[in-house]
C-alpha cells in the first residue's frame, strides 16, 4: 500500500484591533490528499463567521463550464489570429506537442490561444503529474466547510478579472513566460514538489525564494501577479478592519511570503500582522 501523505502545517496570520480579527491563510491551489485542515488552522476557521477567497468559482461543473467558456473565448483566444506555432521554434513546437500529446490532448489544440494560456496549462498538467488537483485544493475544502455551517463567503476578484490581468501582460511577457514554461517542461513538476514541500512545513522565505527564482527575469509579470494584487488585497483587509467580526481570507500562499507581501503592505499602511503559532489539536 502507499505511504500515508505527510500531515501539513501550512503558514497562518492574524490581524486584530478591538473588535475585528482576520486570519491570513496561505493556500497551495491543487494539492493532493494531504491532511492539512486540523491544528490551529481549523481552529481559526472554526472561529470565523465570514470566508474570503481570491476568488467564487462555480462549484457544479456545468455551471462551471457556462461561466468559463465564454471568457476564455474573450481573453485567451489571440484576437488577432496569430499561432502559437508561428512565434516557437521547431524545437519547441516539437517539445510543446510531445507535452500535450503524452496528456491526451491532440497537438495544434491551442494553436489559437494566447501564450498566456498555454503556459497556465503547461502548469497544470505538471500538477495533475504529482496527483495534484483543485478538489483537494484548500479553496475547494474550506467552501465545503463554509457551506457546512452556513457562513457568509465572499471574494476579493472575479474569474474575469483573474483573466485579465494575464490577458493584459505585454507580448513579450507571455511569450518569455511560454517559452520558460516549455523549456522547463520536466522542471515543472520537479518545482511543484519542493514548493509543496515548504508549504507543508510553513516555511514561507523557501517558498518566496523558489516563486522568486522562477520570475526574477520577468519582473512585469511579477508586478502583475502579486505586488500590485497583494496592495489592493492588504486595502481590502484595512477597510474590512472598519467593521468587527472574525474573518478567514485564504489566498495563494504566495501571496503571504517575501518582501512584497500582503503583510507587508499591511505593514507599509502600519497594521501589523503576526504569525500564529503552530499548535497539534488534540
Amino acid at each position: 500500500p502507499a505511504a500515508p501523505l505527510p500531515d501539513a502545517d501550512p503558514a497562518l496570520w492574524v490581524v486584530r484591533d478591538a473588535d475585528t480579527t482576520i486570519y491570513l491563510f496561505g493556500t497551495f491551489h491543487l494539492l493532493d490528499g494531504r491532511p492539512w485542515f486540523n491544528d490551529e488552522v481549523r481552529t481559526a476557521f472554526d472561529a470565523s463567521n465570514e470566508l474570503v477567497l481570491e476568488v467564487l468559482m462555480p462549484e457544479d461543473p456545468a455551471a462551471m463550464q457556462a461561466e468559463m467558456q465564454p471568457l476564455i473565448m474573450r481573453y485567451a483566444v489571440d484576437p488577432q489570429g496569430r499561432t502559437i506555432s508561428s512565434r516557437l521554434t521547431a524545437e519547441q513546437n516539437a517539445s510543446l506537442n510531445a507535452t500535450l500529446s503524452a496528456a491526451g490532448v491532440p497537438p495544434g489544440m491551442f494553436d489559437r490561444f494566447e501564450p498566456w494560456f498555454v503556459s497556465l496549462t503547461l502548469v497544470t498538467l505538471a500538477a495533475q503529474q504529482l496527483n495534484l488537483n483543485p478538489a483537494n485544493g484548500p479553496e475547494a475544502v474550506l467552501r465545503r466547510a463554509a457551506t457546512a455551517r452556513n457562513l457568509e463567503v465572499a471574494a476579493l476578484e472575479t474569474v474575469e478579472s483573474q483573466l485579465q490581468i494575464f490577458d493584459n501582460l505585454t507580448e513579450a511577457q507571455q511569450l518569455e513566460g511560454l517559452r520558460d514554461a516549455i523549456d522547463e517542461r520536466a522542471e515543472l513538476g520537479r518545482k511543484l514538489a519542493p514548493m509543496l514541500d515548504a508549504w507543508s512545513r510553513g516555511d514561507t522565505e523557501r517558498l518566496a525564494a523558489i516563486m522568486n527564482e522562477d520570475l526574477a527575469d520577468n519582473p512585469g509579470l511579477y508586478a502583475a501577479l502579486f505586488t500590485n494584487r497583494n496592495a489592493n488585497w492588504a486595502r481590502w483587509i484595512r477597510d474590512r478592519m472598519a467593521r468587527p467580526g472574525t474573518v478567514f481570507v485564504a489566498v495563494g500562499a504566495g501571496h503571504l511570503a517575501g518582501g512584497d507581501s500582503v503583510q507587508a503592505a499591511l505593514q507599509a499602511q502600519g497594521i501589523r500582522s503576526e504569525r500564529v503559532p503552530h499548535v497539534e489539536a488534540n
